[in-house]
């Protein structure tokens, strides 16, 4: 209270004007708002956040969980830092701070949740990497604690999401590769319960079917959504006997493209020519030859809308945002580049 004290002081106005000036309060003409503002710079005055955290009922604080670990984000993590992006750029216009929250790939996500909701840091989560059956979900809803899920999953509370068009990558792009002559056309799957690999092998199945195509179990190629893993992949394909290996392949993941391009080469395979590859593209894609057939999308544009779907969920900023309850499929767009040519 001794800032505050200085302030009004110095300002010549009570102590209560300077506090409801600092917490943006309505009754506060924006002339004085702009006094007291402007003063506290000046100070070098910062308020207390423990305490404004504690008369307000609110931290400020919004968390995102993301799993972590070298077989999940690789040599570096390209997605989440874009997406962050866009999420604080909506945050940042309502004084909210978003923070990272790291589960190790060697915890339990449920445990991690329980202990992150019991200290109660922050006002509201993000939950990523959704499971088939995904108990953060009901613990959360039970919980009341405003959350949306970047994913889809079987446990339905009624919550807000976000997801990638998982079926239309797979559904375009097994349909572009069979137009180009293919009949052997592999696909990633990761090798836990995440929910996108259930929609992913579903679809792609769905879209062989509809060419007359018999769904062939060892098309499915698990591995880590790493650069490690698509070198991994590409090697594993390689080894496969000539009439067995596919002869085209379908990623969903936008870092494992440089590996299993790099895999495929050292294994004496030409991506492009001996196997068509069909990935997601991002920074590092830009740079692989053959250019890269994929599928692109504005990931910061998926964080912005990320944040004001959670926003529109929270009574204190609904009205900012009404949206409702936000459960949307988020579409790519194909661009086409050289990786995908025809079986010949």
């Amino acid at each position: 209270m001794k800032g505050i004290r200085r302030l009004a002081q110095q300002l010549d106005i009570s102590i209560g004007t300077v506090s409801r000036a600092l917490n943006g309060k309505s009754d506060v003409s924006e002339q004085t708002r702009q006094r007291v503002l402007e003063a506290a710079s000046a100070m070098g005055y910062v308020p207390n956040q423990a305490g404004r955290a504690l008369r307000k009922g609110s931290t400020g604080v919004v968390g995102f969980m993301m799993q972590t670990g070298s077989h999940i984000t690789g040599e570096g993590d390209v997605f989440f830092m874009s997406v962050f992006d866009g999420v604080q750029t909506v945050f940042a216009r309502h004084q909210l701070d978003l923070v990272a929250l790291l589960c190790s790939s060697e915890e339990d996500p449920d445990a991690y949740m329980q202990r992150v909701v019991a200290r109660g840091f922050a006002d509201a989560l993000i939950i990523s990497a959704t499971k088939r059956h995904d108990q953060r979900i009901t613990f959360l809803a039970e919980r009341k604690i405003p959350f949306i899920a970047l994913g889809r999953s079987l446990t339905d509370a009624g919550q807000p999401w976000l997801d990638l068009d998982f079926e239309g990558m797979a559904q375009v792009g097994v349909s572009r590769l069979i137009a180009k002559g293919h009949r052997r056309i592999g696909i990633f799957a990761p090798f836990d319960d995440i929910n996108l690999g259930f929609i992913t092998i579903e679809s792609y199945r769905q879209t062989l079917g509809a060419h007359g195509i018999e769904f062939d179990p060892d098309m499915i190629f698990r591995a880590h959504p790493s650069e490690r893993g698509g070198h991994q992949m590409g090697q594993r394909i390689a080894a496969m006997p000539p009439e067995k290996r596919p002869t085209g392949f379908v990623l969903t993941n936008e870092v494992m493209s440089v590996g299993l391009y790099r895999g495929l080469r050292d294994s004496g395979l030409i991506p492009g020519k001996d196997i068509a590859v069909i990935g997601r593209d991002s920074p590092h894609a830009h740079y692989l030859n053959p250019k890269l057939t994929c599928f692109r999308l504005s990931l910061r544009d998926l964080g912005i809308t990320l944040a004001e779907s959670l926003l529109a969920t929270m009574p204190a900023y609904a009205h900012l945002y009404p949206l409702g309850i936000v459960r949307k499929v988020v579409p790519l767009e194909l661009v086409e580049g050289d990786s995908d040519g025809d079986n010949i």
